[in-house]
Order: structure tokens, then sequence, then C-alpha cells
């Protein structure tokens, strides 16, 4: 049982530390694909050691759920990698939560930094807020119909049964709908993570953004711990199409050189989604605002015709 716990801090740890490098190999990959040098892969771990030493200023309309937010925010990201298959099939809190419960988490964390956005009553506080409410109303209905498309065939919403299940009959990797739920996911990871077409994490121009646009007021830990939830979502989210649609390279039992394998697998199938987003992010522009609902709304019916398959087919 204690060995079952510390195996649940390292994961929490490994996700924490890979978050930041995983958007920095993002950036740098992004940066030579276009031909430029790029900041170093590391440096999302210097700014957040930066962050955390600068001091803390706060509008005065800011109230206590200004206060609050970074720490929620922050916290129901964490509390999502203790509900994922991460690096092994079986762990302790993989029974505890399923599908629902990491959609309600992931929304909770959005729902609070919206708040957050429109506490100090700024006109781009305001603004972004309300755009990413209007991103989260088709998303989030999109990832639970994705998954739930996976759970049809596994008999269950428990995220491990499912990777369980595809890896006692691999061939339905390659069936319709998991094929049609990976699409849809893929779209909505690139909305729920602020990646182009639908947002771009590199703008500064206040009219185009929407995550950038919440987190203007917040600054110090505030600004560092929204920072690495937002980094840490990119992973839960490129975690979930690995390891839901590919689980191969998940430890089945909890013996070293098993984990090991995990953490390799892991780092592989990161890297190559990661690959796989910078590529797709030097070959597209960014969509007007009012078109990206018609792209969300396509990865919702991506979805529910995944879900269709997976009915008709089992």
């Amino acid at each position: 049982m204690i060995i079952s716990y510390l195996l649940v801090l390292f994961k929490i740890l490994l996700a924490l530390l890979l978050a930041p490098g995983l958007v920095g190999y993002v950036r740098w990959l992004k940066a030579r694909l276009q031909n430029r040098r790029g900041a170093p892969p590391w440096l999302p771990y210097y700014e957040l050691s930066k962050l955390f030493g600068k001091e803390v200023v706060m509008s005065n309309n800011a109230s206590w759920l200004f206060r609050v937010a970074p720490y929620i925010v922050f916290a129901s990201a964490v509390a999502v990698t203790l509900l994922i298959p991460l690096i092994a099939t079986d762990m302790p809190f993989d029974r505890v939560g399923d599908l629902l419960l990491v959609v309600y988490l992931l929304l909770l964390g959005t729902f609070f930094l919206a708040l957050a956005g429109l506490d100090p009553g700024t006109a781009f506080g305001g603004m972004g807020a309300s755009r990413e409410m209007t991103v989260a109303a088709i998303a989030e209905p999109t990832i639970a119909l994705a998954i739930f498309g996976l759970a049809l065939g596994a008999g269950s919403t428990n995220l491990g049964r499912i990777v369980s299940a595809t890896l006692a009959e691999p061939g339905v990797a390659i069936s319709p709908g998991h094929l049609l739920a990976f699409v849809a996911l893929f779209i909505v990871t690139l909305a729920e993570t602020g990646r182009l077409p639908v947002d771009n994490p590199a703008t500064h121009l206040e009219l185009t953004m929407i995550h950038e646009a919440m987190v203007l007021e917040y600054s110090g830990r505030y600004l560092a711990l929204i920072e690495w939830a937002s980094w840490l979502k990119l992973l839960i989210f490129f975690a979930l199409l690995a390891n839901l649609f590919v689980p191969w390279g998940l430890a089945a039992s909890h013996s070293p050189a098993a984990l090991a394998l995990g953490v390799i697998a892991l780092v592989v199938k990161l890297a190559v989604l990661g690959a796989v987003v910078a590529i797709a992010e030097t070959r597209v522009a960014k969509l007007r605002l009012f078109r990206v609902p018609e792209l969300l709304s396509v990865s919702f019916v991506l979805a529910l015709l995944a879900v269709t398959s997976s009915f008709l087919l089992k």
C-alpha cells in the first residue's frame, strides 16, 4: 500500500517536472521549423523560477477570488494527473475517479480562471473570459463524448479499464470509433490548451487573445501557478491522446523495469505529439474568432459519430 502511494507521488512529480519541458520542446521545435534559432527547451523552468521570486502586484479592484483562483486552477490540474493513466495501468486513484470526474475537474479550473479574469473589472479580462467559456461550452462535452466512445467498448467509464480493454484487444485501436474519437479529442486539445488555430500562445495582441487575456492582471507566484497549470493541462491532454488510444508501453505491474519502460514510453509519445503540434502550428494560421465555434462543432460531430460507431459495432 505504501509503495502504491509512493508511486502516485512519483507520478505527480513526474507530470509537474515534464510539463514545462514539453512546452519548451514544442516552442523550440516550432522555431527550428521556422528557420529560427529559438529559445532552449529548458527556458520554461527558468521562467517559473523567476516568477516565483517576483513580487505580486494586484489591482485595487481585485477581491479574494482573484487570490484564490490560481491555487484552485493549479490544484485541479494536479488532481487530474491522479486520475489519468500516465505511466501504469493500475494505480490507487484510478479506481476513485472516471471520465466524468476528469471532465468536471478540467471545467472547474476553466471556470475559476474565467471568474478571475472578470474579477478586476478590466476590459481584456472580461473579453478573454467570455471567449474562454464559449470554447469550453463546446469543448468539454466533446471530451466526454470522445472518451465515452471508448468507454462503450470497454464497458466502463474508468480510464484505467479503458486502457486495459484496448491492451486486451489491440484491434479496436484502429476501429472507426477510436479513430474518430482521436481526431475529435485532438481538435479539442488544441482549443483547450490555447494552441493554433484556436489561440496563439505567443501573441501579444490583446484583441485576439483568449487565455492570455484572462491572466494579464496576474504577476509573481500567482502567474507562475497559472502558467504551470496551463502547461500541465497540455501534458494531460497529450497523455490522454497517447495512452487511451495507443496504450502500449504503459506498465502493467509496479516493478522498476516496467515503470522505467512506462516513463520512457510516455516521454516518446509526448515528443511525437509535440512534434505533430509544432508542425501543425507552422502550417496553419489562427482562425477568426467567429470561425472557432465552427471548428469545435466539427469536433463535437466527430465525437458523436465515434459514440454511434462504437455503439453499432459493439
